[in-house]
């Protein structure tokens, strides 16, 4: 991933250094392992632990001349170590190496996710909590509707989020299995008592039945829920978008005092980061198809899901993490304001209230057709017009027959809306 969106925490777990220090993690506890089985000398895995340097470049020599990734690392760890590393990876196969190494990549991504996630909520809480009576315009289709409050709007992020952790946390459990099982995954030439050890050493589970490689209905789990947190992460972000657009302007990303908006045009306030963070969901989101993709290979191994990870592994992880970091900081700075919230409220004179109107006349023994008719030509006149809805049901005597003045007037007042937006908030902050 570029360094424009990326953070080094991220870019540190996959980085060549950390992946070729996992490979040697594995080999060293496969190593004690097998010491302890008497299968190889006392003392190899503290002699590899003690005098192995992982030297990338070195690496990379290597494989351009044996064109084999885990043989160049095992190489260079011989030139370290010496005479003693001939007894690492003994009955192991590469992808033991890759797909454990792998997983626990994915592991360490998820973790800081999780943080990232629960930062989110941390300002999601907050804001919720500061708006919850706010009242702004509820919209369907993008026409107003009914009244909300802001409150509302940023507690259903949250409970949203709240889902995206949970199915995070079964996504990381999902992928942190490991496999030591040889070639075909038969643990024909290795004990299945080191995969046990191993797995305990690194805080993964063992992998039940392995062919040669992982099963890759985990990583596309993992990789598919990532796309639908970019999906959550979008749908903030277009919302904020749209309440940014100058026609609504309820709310506006934080401007800097020497930040500037456009090149050509000094007014500009751009929602630039929240349509940043559209771009780089759909980025997310494409690594969800290969991902499932890579579930079907050849009998017991092929390597067509390789390339696709080595780019969606860093890539989609890198990628997410930087957009929730982004949007934590937008919903965090955000400005809010309330006076143009009531005043788009006010937009359409009343036409929000119709419904409330339809059902009292309901109540009143008129037909539900024939009250959304009379209302329904009332609200079209109103809008055609630029009248105010309560003063023209007002001038109807046969309505005014049907509903008080009393009645009219709580009718047409916005805290009938919220009358549970308690209950809603219970549910959701319980």
């Amino acid at each position: 991933m570029i360094e424009r969106y990326s953070r080094k925490l991220l870019t540190d777990i996959w980085s060549e250094e950390n992946k070729y220090q996992i490979w040697l993690d594995v080999e060293v506890a496969a190593a004690e392992a097998m010491e302890k089985l008497g299968h190889i000398p006392k003392g190899v895995a503290s002699i590899v632990k003690k005098k192995a340097k992982i030297n990338v470049k070195r690496i990379h020599e290597i494989e351009a001349r044996v064109k084999h990734d885990v043989i160049a690392f095992l190489t260079s760890i011989t030139e370290k170590v010496g005479i003693k590393a001939r007894y690492l990876h003994q009955g192991m196969t590469s992808s033991d190496v890759l797909d454990t190494s792998l997983n626990i990549q994915l592991l360490q991504s998820g973790k800081i996710l999780l943080n990232d996630i629960d930062q989110i909520l941390k300002v999601l809480k907050k804001q919720a909590k500061k708006y919850k009576y706010t009242p702004c315009m509820g919209r369907s289709h993008g026409i107003h509707a009914e009244p909300i409050t802001f409150g509302l709007k940023l507690a259903s992020f949250y409970e949203e989020f709240k889902r995206n952790r949970k199915r995070l946390v079964d996504a990381i459990g999902e992928i942190s299995t490991c496999a030591i099982s040889g070639a075909v995954g038969t643990f024909a030439n290795i004990n299945p008592s080191v995969e046990k050890h191993v797995a305990k050493k690194l805080g993964l589970k063992i992998e039940p039945i392995s062919t040669q490689v992982i099963p890759r209905d985990r990583h596309a789990f993992y990789f598919s829920i990532l796309g639908i947190i970019a999906g959550s992460v979008e749908r903030a972000a277009i919302e904020i978008r749209h309440l940014q657009r100058t026609e609504v302007y309820e709310v506006q990303e934080y401007f800097s005092k020497d930040q500037k908006g456009s090149s050509a045009m000094p007014h500009k306030k751009n929602p630039i980061l929240s349509e940043n963070l559209t771009g780089l969901a759909r980025m997310v989101r494409s690594a969800v198809v290969p991902s499932l993709e890579n579930i079907a290979l050849w009998h017991e191994r092929d390597i067509s899901h390789s390339s696709v990870e080595r780019n969606i592994g860093p890539d989609a992880n890198i990628t997410l993490d930087f957009a929730l970091v982004r949007l934590a900081n937008i919903l965090d700075k955000m400005i809010v304001y309330p006076k143009k919230m009531i005043e788009n409220l006010n937009l359409t004179k009343g036409l929000i209230f119709s419904q409330e109107v339809m059902l009292e006349l309901t109540k009143s023994g008129l037909s539900r057709e024939q009250s959304y008719k009379m209302v329904q030509k009332y609200a079209t006149q109103c809008f055609a017009k630029n009248l105010n809805l309560f003063n023209v049901i007002s001038e109807d005597k046969h309505i005014m027959t049907k509903i008080s003045s009393k009645k009219l007037k709580a009718i047409f007042d916005y805290s009938s809306h919220f009358k549970n937006v308690d209950l809603i908030f219970k549910r959701v902050f319980k």
